[in-house]
Protein backbone atom coordinates (compact mmCIF):
# COMPACT_ATOMS: atom_id res chain seq x y z
CA UNK A 1 0.00 0.00 0.00
CA UNK A 2 2.70 2.49 0.81
CA UNK A 3 4.48 1.92 -2.57
CA UNK A 4 0.67 2.13 -4.34
CA UNK A 5 0.30 5.49 -2.75
CA UNK A 6 3.85 7.25 -3.05
CA UNK A 7 3.17 6.35 -7.18
CA UNK A 8 -0.52 8.41 -6.17
CA UNK A 9 1.51 11.45 -5.32
CA UNK A 10 4.40 11.55 -7.92
CA UNK A 11 4.41 15.80 -8.65
CA UNK A 12 2.22 16.30 -12.18
CA UNK A 13 5.42 16.51 -14.14
CA UNK A 14 6.74 13.33 -13.24
CA UNK A 15 3.12 11.42 -14.10
CA UNK A 16 3.05 13.08 -17.95
CA UNK A 17 4.81 11.69 -20.42
CA UNK A 18 8.25 13.00 -20.85
CA UNK A 19 10.01 14.38 -24.37
CA UNK A 20 13.08 12.21 -23.82
CA UNK A 21 14.55 10.61 -26.62
CA UNK A 22 15.19 7.16 -24.98
CA UNK A 23 16.59 5.81 -29.15
CA UNK A 24 19.30 8.82 -29.01
CA UNK A 25 21.90 5.74 -28.94
CA UNK A 26 20.12 4.39 -32.07
CA UNK A 27 19.59 7.62 -34.02
CA UNK A 28 23.40 8.44 -33.28
CA UNK A 29 24.14 4.49 -34.33
CA UNK A 30 21.53 5.32 -37.72
CA UNK A 31 23.47 8.73 -38.62
CA UNK A 32 27.19 7.15 -38.68
CA UNK A 33 26.07 4.55 -40.75
CA UNK A 34 24.45 6.22 -43.34
CA UNK A 35 27.51 8.29 -43.72
CA UNK A 36 29.73 4.87 -43.20
CA UNK A 37 27.12 3.22 -46.31
CA UNK A 38 26.95 5.97 -48.66
CA UNK A 39 30.60 6.87 -48.18
CA UNK A 40 31.94 3.22 -48.79
CA UNK A 41 29.37 3.17 -51.84
CA UNK A 42 30.14 6.22 -53.26
CA UNK A 43 33.72 5.38 -53.31
CA UNK A 44 34.13 1.63 -54.29
CA UNK A 45 30.59 0.77 -55.76
CA UNK A 46 30.29 4.42 -57.68
CA UNK A 47 34.12 5.02 -57.88
CA UNK A 48 33.60 8.37 -56.78
CA UNK A 49 36.16 10.94 -55.31
CA UNK A 50 35.31 11.52 -51.73
CA UNK A 51 35.22 15.21 -52.35
CA UNK A 52 32.16 14.19 -55.17
CA UNK A 53 30.96 11.83 -51.77
CA UNK A 54 30.77 15.16 -49.67
CA UNK A 55 29.10 17.69 -51.67
CA UNK A 56 26.53 15.37 -53.24
CA UNK A 57 25.95 11.91 -51.52
CA UNK A 58 25.91 13.18 -48.14
CA UNK A 59 24.89 16.71 -48.68
CA UNK A 60 21.74 14.12 -47.52
CA UNK A 61 22.97 14.54 -44.16
CA UNK A 62 22.14 17.35 -41.88
CA UNK A 63 25.86 16.85 -40.05
CA UNK A 64 27.69 14.70 -41.05
CA UNK A 65 31.50 13.93 -39.43
CA UNK A 66 33.60 15.85 -40.89
CA UNK A 67 34.29 16.83 -44.39
CA UNK A 68 36.76 15.62 -47.52
CA UNK A 69 39.59 16.74 -45.80
CA UNK A 70 39.08 14.69 -42.88
CA UNK A 71 36.83 13.75 -39.33
CA UNK A 72 35.86 11.45 -37.25
CA UNK A 73 36.27 8.92 -40.02
CA UNK A 74 38.52 6.49 -41.86
CA UNK A 75 39.02 4.87 -44.92
CA UNK A 76 40.41 1.75 -45.62
CA UNK A 77 41.47 1.74 -49.52
CA UNK A 78 42.94 -1.82 -49.05
CA UNK A 79 40.08 -3.39 -47.51
CA UNK A 80 37.42 -1.05 -49.42
CA UNK A 81 36.25 -0.26 -45.58
CA UNK A 82 34.93 2.77 -44.16
CA UNK A 83 34.57 3.43 -40.28
CA UNK A 84 32.43 6.67 -38.51
CA UNK A 85 31.95 7.63 -35.52
CA UNK A 86 33.71 6.43 -32.26
CA UNK A 87 34.73 8.23 -28.95
CA UNK A 88 32.01 11.31 -28.67
CA UNK A 89 30.16 10.58 -31.76
CA UNK A 90 28.83 7.56 -30.45
CA UNK A 91 29.28 3.90 -31.40
CA UNK A 92 31.33 3.39 -34.76
CA UNK A 93 29.68 1.70 -37.84
CA UNK A 94 31.61 0.12 -40.42
CA UNK A 95 30.68 -0.68 -43.97
CA UNK A 96 32.61 -2.83 -46.23
CA UNK A 97 32.20 -3.34 -50.18
CA UNK A 98 31.37 -6.93 -51.07
CA UNK A 99 32.09 -9.10 -54.37
CA UNK A 100 28.51 -8.88 -56.01
CA UNK A 101 26.87 -6.81 -53.37
CA UNK A 102 28.32 -3.59 -52.74
CA UNK A 103 28.53 -2.37 -49.39
CA UNK A 104 27.42 -3.97 -46.48
CA UNK A 105 26.76 -3.00 -42.83
CA UNK A 106 29.10 -4.48 -40.31
CA UNK A 107 27.58 -5.48 -36.63
CA UNK A 108 28.94 -3.39 -33.48
CA UNK A 109 31.20 -5.60 -33.00
CA UNK A 110 32.73 -6.75 -35.98
CA UNK A 111 36.04 -5.18 -37.11
CA UNK A 112 38.37 -5.65 -40.29
CA UNK A 113 39.34 -9.14 -39.18
CA UNK A 114 35.74 -10.33 -39.78
CA UNK A 115 35.37 -9.01 -43.36
CA UNK A 116 36.04 -12.60 -44.56
CA UNK A 117 32.56 -13.78 -42.40
CA UNK A 118 30.49 -11.50 -44.41
CA UNK A 119 28.34 -12.85 -47.64
CA UNK A 120 29.55 -11.98 -51.13
CA UNK A 121 27.60 -12.80 -54.27
CA UNK A 122 29.67 -14.27 -57.38
CA UNK A 123 27.35 -13.22 -60.06
CA UNK A 124 26.92 -15.62 -63.04
CA UNK A 125 28.97 -15.01 -66.15
CA UNK A 126 27.78 -12.91 -68.95
CA UNK A 127 28.49 -14.10 -72.72
CA UNK A 128 29.15 -10.26 -73.91
CA UNK A 129 30.90 -7.12 -74.07
CA UNK A 130 28.38 -4.50 -73.58
CA UNK A 131 30.17 -1.67 -75.42
CA UNK A 132 30.25 -3.99 -78.52
CA UNK A 133 26.17 -5.05 -78.02
CA UNK A 134 23.58 -2.70 -79.28
CA UNK A 135 21.09 -1.60 -77.26
CA UNK A 136 19.52 -2.10 -75.89
CA UNK A 137 20.99 -5.40 -74.58
CA UNK A 138 24.33 -4.05 -74.80
CA UNK A 139 25.23 -0.26 -75.12
CA UNK A 140 26.69 0.83 -78.28
CA UNK A 141 24.14 2.88 -79.25
CA UNK A 142 24.29 4.43 -83.19
CA UNK A 143 22.80 7.74 -84.23
CA UNK A 144 19.51 7.09 -85.08
CA UNK A 145 17.47 10.01 -86.32
CA UNK A 146 14.35 10.78 -83.42
CA UNK A 147 10.98 10.21 -85.45
CA UNK A 148 9.77 13.45 -87.31
CA UNK A 149 6.61 13.77 -85.07
CA UNK A 150 9.02 14.30 -81.89
CA UNK A 151 9.77 17.36 -81.49
CA UNK A 152 13.43 17.68 -80.35
CA UNK A 153 13.71 21.59 -79.26
CA UNK A 154 10.74 19.84 -76.30
CA UNK A 155 13.15 17.59 -75.73
CA UNK A 156 16.52 19.64 -74.47
CA UNK A 157 14.08 22.02 -72.78
CA UNK A 158 12.21 19.52 -70.41
CA UNK A 159 15.78 18.11 -69.94
CA UNK A 160 16.95 21.67 -68.94
CA UNK A 161 14.11 21.90 -66.89
CA UNK A 162 15.30 18.79 -65.25
CA UNK A 163 19.10 20.00 -64.27
CA UNK A 164 18.64 23.55 -64.18
CA UNK A 165 16.48 24.08 -61.21
CA UNK A 166 15.98 26.69 -58.86
CA UNK A 167 16.94 24.73 -55.80
CA UNK A 168 20.63 23.02 -55.20
CA UNK A 169 18.88 20.75 -53.35
CA UNK A 170 17.39 19.50 -56.24
CA UNK A 171 20.40 17.74 -57.65
CA UNK A 172 19.56 15.60 -61.35
CA UNK A 173 22.61 13.39 -62.07
CA UNK A 174 20.84 11.75 -65.25
CA UNK A 175 18.31 11.93 -67.55
CA UNK A 176 17.14 9.54 -70.47
CA UNK A 177 14.03 9.23 -72.55
CA UNK A 178 13.45 6.08 -74.48
CA UNK A 179 10.77 6.09 -77.07
CA UNK A 180 10.18 3.01 -78.88
CA UNK A 181 13.21 1.75 -77.44
CA UNK A 182 15.39 4.04 -79.13
CA UNK A 183 16.93 6.74 -77.12
CA UNK A 184 16.15 10.16 -77.92
CA UNK A 185 17.78 11.77 -75.06
CA UNK A 186 20.63 11.11 -72.75
CA UNK A 187 22.36 13.63 -70.38
CA UNK A 188 24.67 13.14 -67.12
CA UNK A 189 26.08 15.65 -65.00
CA UNK A 190 29.39 16.51 -64.60
CA UNK A 191 31.29 13.48 -63.31
CA UNK A 192 28.41 11.11 -64.08
CA UNK A 193 28.95 8.81 -67.38
CA UNK A 194 26.89 5.40 -68.28
CA UNK A 195 28.71 3.52 -65.67
CA UNK A 196 28.21 5.22 -62.85
CA UNK A 197 26.16 3.13 -60.52
CA UNK A 198 24.55 4.78 -57.46
CA UNK A 199 21.81 3.81 -55.60
CA UNK A 200 18.30 3.19 -56.33
CA UNK A 201 16.09 3.71 -52.84
CA UNK A 202 13.05 2.20 -53.42
CA UNK A 203 13.01 2.03 -56.84
CA UNK A 204 14.19 -1.58 -55.93
CA UNK A 205 11.15 -2.04 -54.74
CA UNK A 206 9.44 -2.23 -58.31
CA UNK A 207 12.47 -4.76 -59.20
CA UNK A 208 11.95 -6.39 -56.27
CA UNK A 209 7.85 -6.93 -57.28
CA UNK A 210 9.06 -7.81 -60.79
CA UNK A 211 10.94 -10.59 -59.68
CA UNK A 212 8.09 -12.33 -57.09
CA UNK A 213 5.66 -12.18 -60.17
CA UNK A 214 7.46 -14.62 -61.79
CA UNK A 215 7.65 -16.81 -59.01
CA UNK A 216 3.64 -16.30 -58.89
CA UNK A 217 3.45 -16.99 -62.27
CA UNK A 218 5.93 -19.73 -61.97
CA UNK A 219 3.22 -21.18 -59.44
CA UNK A 220 6.00 -20.88 -56.26
CA UNK A 221 4.32 -18.24 -55.20
CA UNK A 222 0.59 -17.02 -54.59
CA UNK A 223 -1.28 -13.87 -53.91
CA UNK A 224 -3.71 -14.75 -51.64
CA UNK A 225 -2.65 -17.63 -50.23
CA UNK A 226 -1.15 -18.00 -47.04
CA UNK A 227 2.71 -16.72 -46.62
CA UNK A 228 4.00 -19.29 -44.03
CA UNK A 229 5.84 -16.82 -42.51
CA UNK A 230 7.44 -17.37 -38.74
CA UNK A 231 6.69 -14.37 -37.13
CA UNK A 232 8.47 -13.33 -33.95
CA UNK A 233 7.87 -13.46 -30.83
CA UNK A 234 6.70 -16.53 -30.97
CA UNK A 235 4.24 -16.93 -28.35
CA UNK A 236 2.49 -20.46 -28.48
CA UNK A 237 0.95 -22.16 -31.50
CA UNK A 238 1.88 -20.97 -35.14
CA UNK A 239 -1.99 -21.26 -36.14
CA UNK A 240 -2.88 -18.96 -33.94
CA UNK A 241 -1.48 -15.55 -34.71
CA UNK A 242 -3.59 -13.38 -36.51
CA UNK A 243 -0.11 -12.20 -38.54
CA UNK A 244 -1.07 -15.43 -40.78
CA UNK A 245 -4.53 -13.74 -42.69
CA UNK A 246 -1.71 -11.41 -44.41
CA UNK A 247 -1.12 -12.32 -47.97
CA UNK A 248 1.34 -11.47 -50.55
CA UNK A 249 -1.21 -9.23 -51.78
CA UNK A 250 -1.22 -7.19 -48.63
CA UNK A 251 2.33 -6.73 -48.66
CA UNK A 252 2.86 -5.50 -52.13
CA UNK A 253 0.04 -2.67 -52.10
CA UNK A 254 1.45 -1.52 -48.74
CA UNK A 255 -1.52 -2.92 -46.54
CA UNK A 256 -0.25 -5.39 -44.09
CA UNK A 257 -2.13 -3.78 -41.33
CA UNK A 258 1.38 -4.59 -39.27
CA UNK A 259 2.30 -1.80 -37.07
CA UNK A 260 4.10 1.28 -39.12
CA UNK A 261 7.15 2.34 -37.64
CA UNK A 262 8.77 4.02 -40.98
CA UNK A 263 5.97 6.20 -41.74
CA UNK A 264 5.14 7.02 -37.94
CA UNK A 265 8.31 8.49 -37.71
CA UNK A 266 10.71 6.13 -35.98
CA UNK A 267 12.42 4.93 -39.39
CA UNK A 268 15.81 5.84 -38.05
CA UNK A 269 15.49 5.06 -34.52
CA UNK A 270 13.54 1.61 -34.12
CA UNK A 271 12.86 0.56 -37.56
CA UNK A 272 14.24 -0.34 -41.00
CA UNK A 273 17.00 2.32 -40.54
CA UNK A 274 18.42 -0.39 -38.10
CA UNK A 275 19.19 -2.78 -41.46
CA UNK A 276 19.65 -0.22 -43.72
CA UNK A 277 22.47 1.51 -41.80
CA UNK A 278 23.31 -0.37 -38.30
CA UNK A 279 24.05 -4.14 -39.17
CA UNK A 280 20.98 -5.50 -37.36
CA UNK A 281 18.93 -8.51 -39.33
CA UNK A 282 16.45 -6.85 -42.41
CA UNK A 283 14.05 -9.66 -41.76
CA UNK A 284 14.11 -10.11 -37.91
CA UNK A 285 12.73 -6.22 -37.57
CA UNK A 286 10.38 -7.16 -40.01
CA UNK A 287 8.57 -9.96 -38.33
CA UNK A 288 8.46 -8.53 -35.26
CA UNK A 289 5.69 -6.17 -35.82
CA UNK A 290 2.21 -6.42 -33.99
CA UNK A 291 -1.18 -6.82 -36.45
CA UNK A 292 -2.72 -3.42 -35.60
CA UNK A 293 -4.88 -3.20 -38.24
CA UNK A 294 -7.26 -5.51 -40.86
CA UNK A 295 -5.19 -6.34 -43.42
CA UNK A 296 -5.77 -4.80 -47.05
CA UNK A 297 -7.71 -1.83 -45.28
CA UNK A 298 -5.36 0.82 -44.82
CA UNK A 299 -2.07 2.15 -46.66
CA UNK A 300 1.26 2.56 -45.08
CA UNK A 301 4.69 2.80 -46.82
CA UNK A 302 6.67 0.25 -45.00
CA UNK A 303 10.09 -0.47 -46.00
CA UNK A 304 9.55 -3.98 -44.01
CA UNK A 305 6.41 -4.98 -46.19
CA UNK A 306 8.57 -4.97 -48.60
CA UNK A 307 11.38 -7.00 -46.90
CA UNK A 308 8.42 -9.60 -46.05
CA UNK A 309 7.37 -10.09 -49.39
CA UNK A 310 11.28 -10.30 -50.16
CA UNK A 311 11.68 -12.94 -47.44
CA UNK A 312 8.77 -15.19 -48.50
CA UNK A 313 10.43 -14.88 -52.23
CA UNK A 314 13.65 -16.64 -50.33
CA UNK A 315 11.88 -19.02 -48.53
CA UNK A 316 10.08 -19.79 -52.16
CA UNK A 317 13.25 -20.36 -53.64
CA UNK A 318 14.42 -23.17 -51.05
CA UNK A 319 17.82 -22.07 -50.93
CA UNK A 320 20.31 -19.02 -50.09
CA UNK A 321 22.19 -19.81 -53.47
CA UNK A 322 19.25 -20.25 -55.27
CA UNK A 323 18.00 -16.85 -53.81
CA UNK A 324 21.40 -14.54 -54.28
CA UNK A 325 22.00 -16.04 -58.32
CA UNK A 326 17.83 -15.98 -59.01
CA UNK A 327 17.69 -11.91 -59.69
CA UNK A 328 20.33 -12.10 -62.06
CA UNK A 329 19.42 -15.53 -64.18
CA UNK A 330 15.45 -14.67 -64.25
CA UNK A 331 15.69 -11.20 -65.06
CA UNK A 332 18.79 -8.65 -64.70
CA UNK A 333 20.95 -10.42 -66.97
CA UNK A 334 18.31 -11.42 -69.36
CA UNK A 335 17.36 -7.46 -70.02
CA UNK A 336 21.21 -6.52 -70.25
CA UNK A 337 21.29 -5.13 -66.46
CA UNK A 338 24.82 -6.14 -66.45
CA UNK A 339 25.85 -2.82 -64.41
CA UNK A 340 23.75 -3.79 -61.32
CA UNK A 341 24.11 -4.75 -57.83
CA UNK A 342 21.31 -5.72 -54.77
CA UNK A 343 22.78 -5.00 -51.73
CA UNK A 344 22.43 -7.69 -48.59
CA UNK A 345 22.64 -7.35 -45.38
CA UNK A 346 25.67 -9.42 -43.22
CA UNK A 347 23.39 -11.96 -43.37
CA UNK A 348 22.69 -12.58 -46.81
CA UNK A 349 19.37 -11.22 -47.18
CA UNK A 350 18.90 -8.86 -50.46
CA UNK A 351 17.36 -5.45 -48.79
CA UNK A 352 15.52 -5.43 -51.46
CA UNK A 353 13.55 -2.43 -50.60
CA UNK A 354 16.24 -0.33 -51.28
CA UNK A 355 19.81 -1.13 -51.21
CA UNK A 356 20.20 -1.69 -55.41
CA UNK A 357 23.00 0.28 -57.35
CA UNK A 358 22.81 0.58 -60.37
CA UNK A 359 22.98 3.23 -63.95
CA UNK A 360 20.46 5.09 -65.52
CA UNK A 361 21.05 3.03 -69.05
CA UNK A 362 19.67 -0.29 -66.91
CA UNK A 363 17.01 1.64 -65.25
CA UNK A 364 15.96 2.27 -68.69
CA UNK A 365 16.20 -1.55 -69.99
CA UNK A 366 13.85 -2.09 -66.83
CA UNK A 367 11.51 0.80 -67.94
CA UNK A 368 11.51 -0.89 -71.58
CA UNK A 369 10.66 -4.11 -70.17
CA UNK A 370 7.59 -2.58 -68.81
CA UNK A 371 6.93 -0.12 -71.97
CA UNK A 372 6.66 -3.61 -73.84
CA UNK A 373 4.28 -5.41 -72.15
CA UNK A 374 6.55 -8.11 -69.85
CA UNK A 375 8.37 -9.22 -73.26
CA UNK A 376 12.10 -8.71 -74.17
CA UNK A 377 13.86 -10.31 -77.41
CA UNK A 378 10.47 -12.71 -77.52
CA UNK A 379 10.63 -14.05 -74.28
CA UNK A 380 8.07 -13.51 -72.20
CA UNK A 381 9.43 -12.35 -68.47
CA UNK A 382 7.04 -10.53 -66.60
CA UNK A 383 2.88 -11.52 -67.58
CA UNK A 384 0.41 -9.51 -68.82
CA UNK A 385 -1.80 -10.23 -65.33
CA UNK A 386 1.21 -9.13 -63.15
CA UNK A 387 1.20 -5.35 -65.19
CA UNK A 388 -1.83 -5.06 -64.49
CA UNK A 389 -1.89 -6.07 -61.28
CA UNK A 390 1.02 -3.58 -60.25
CA UNK A 391 -0.38 -0.48 -62.02
CA UNK A 392 -4.13 -0.84 -60.49
CA UNK A 393 -5.06 1.51 -57.51
CA UNK A 394 -4.32 -0.67 -54.34
CA UNK A 395 -7.87 -1.02 -53.04
CA UNK A 396 -6.55 0.49 -49.69
CA UNK A 397 -5.82 4.09 -51.77
CA UNK A 398 -9.69 4.28 -52.72
CA UNK A 399 -10.30 7.04 -50.82
CA UNK A 400 -7.37 9.26 -50.81
CA UNK A 401 -6.71 9.20 -55.01
CA UNK A 402 -5.80 5.80 -56.03
CA UNK A 403 -1.84 7.06 -56.12
CA UNK A 404 -0.51 3.55 -55.76
CA UNK A 405 -0.74 0.02 -56.91
CA UNK A 406 1.88 -2.85 -56.32
CA UNK A 407 5.40 -1.52 -55.61
CA UNK A 408 4.78 0.98 -58.08
CA UNK A 409 3.29 4.83 -58.12
CA UNK A 410 0.19 6.00 -60.06
CA UNK A 411 -0.99 9.13 -61.35
CA UNK A 412 -2.68 10.89 -58.82
CA UNK A 413 -6.66 11.30 -59.48
CA UNK A 414 -5.93 15.28 -59.58
CA UNK A 415 -3.59 15.29 -62.21
CA UNK A 416 -4.92 15.80 -65.74
CA UNK A 417 -1.44 16.98 -67.48
CA UNK A 418 -0.26 13.35 -67.63
CA UNK A 419 -1.34 10.19 -69.56
CA UNK A 420 -3.97 8.13 -66.52
CA UNK A 421 -1.81 5.00 -68.12
CA UNK A 422 1.75 6.39 -66.74
CA UNK A 423 2.83 4.88 -64.27
CA UNK A 424 6.66 5.00 -62.26
CA UNK A 425 9.42 3.92 -60.03
CA UNK A 426 9.78 6.21 -56.85
CA UNK A 427 12.96 6.45 -55.06
CA UNK A 428 14.35 9.00 -52.10
CA UNK A 429 16.59 11.77 -53.84
CA UNK A 430 14.92 11.23 -56.89
CA UNK A 431 15.25 8.20 -58.35
CA UNK A 432 12.55 7.55 -60.90
CA UNK A 433 11.55 5.07 -64.15
CA UNK A 434 8.85 6.06 -65.52
CA UNK A 435 6.92 4.29 -67.99
CA UNK A 436 3.86 5.90 -70.03
CA UNK A 437 2.22 2.86 -72.37
CA UNK A 438 0.02 5.04 -74.62
CA UNK A 439 3.22 7.07 -75.54
CA UNK A 440 5.83 4.23 -76.01
CA UNK A 441 7.96 6.34 -73.68
CA UNK A 442 10.58 5.18 -70.67
CA UNK A 443 11.73 8.64 -68.92
CA UNK A 444 14.49 7.41 -66.35
CA UNK A 445 16.06 10.55 -63.96
CA UNK A 446 18.05 10.17 -61.30
CA UNK A 447 19.35 12.79 -58.52
CA UNK A 448 21.23 13.50 -55.48
CA UNK A 449 18.70 15.32 -53.97
CA UNK A 450 18.06 16.88 -50.65
CA UNK A 451 16.16 18.97 -48.02
CA UNK A 452 12.32 19.39 -48.29
CA UNK A 453 12.12 20.45 -52.15
CA UNK A 454 11.06 17.15 -54.14
CA UNK A 455 11.82 16.48 -57.78
CA UNK A 456 8.09 15.82 -59.05
CA UNK A 457 8.16 12.99 -61.86
CA UNK A 458 4.79 13.63 -63.15
CA UNK A 459 5.88 17.72 -63.66
CA UNK A 460 8.60 15.94 -65.51
CA UNK A 461 6.84 13.50 -67.52
CA UNK A 462 4.45 16.78 -68.24
CA UNK A 463 7.58 18.50 -70.00
CA UNK A 464 8.64 15.30 -71.92
CA UNK A 465 5.47 15.08 -73.62
CA UNK A 466 5.21 18.35 -74.66
CA UNK A 467 7.95 17.47 -77.72
CA UNK A 468 5.35 14.32 -78.70
CA UNK A 469 1.51 14.76 -80.14
CA UNK A 470 -1.48 14.11 -78.15
CA UNK A 471 -2.42 11.18 -80.20
CA UNK A 472 0.49 8.80 -81.66
CA UNK A 473 -0.24 6.94 -84.24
Amino acid sequence: MLAFGLMLNLPLQAQQADNFDYFSANRGMIRNGVQAVLTCNGLFTSNRSIEQVFSQELAYLAEPLGDASGGNYEVDRENKLVSVGGGEDGQVVRAVFRQGIACVVLGPQQTVEHIGELPSITIPDIDIQASEVAWPQGDLVGALPAPEYVDANAINAASAWAFERDSNEQDTLSLMVVHKGQILHERYADGIDITTRTRTWSTAKSIAASLIGSLVEQGKMSLDGPLNLDWLPKVGQQDADPRDDITLRHLLTMSSGLYPVDSFGMEYATGSGLSYWAGTSSVKGALKRGLIREPGTFWDYENYDTLLAVWAMKKALGSQQAYHQFPFTELLHKIGMHNTLISTDRFGDFIFSSQMYTNARDLARFGMLYQQGGVWNGERLVSKDWIEFVRSPAPSTKNTGSFYGAQWWLVPDDRDDVPSDAYSTAGNRGQYVIVVPSHELVIVRRGLDYGKQGFNRWDLTREVLKAFPAQLK
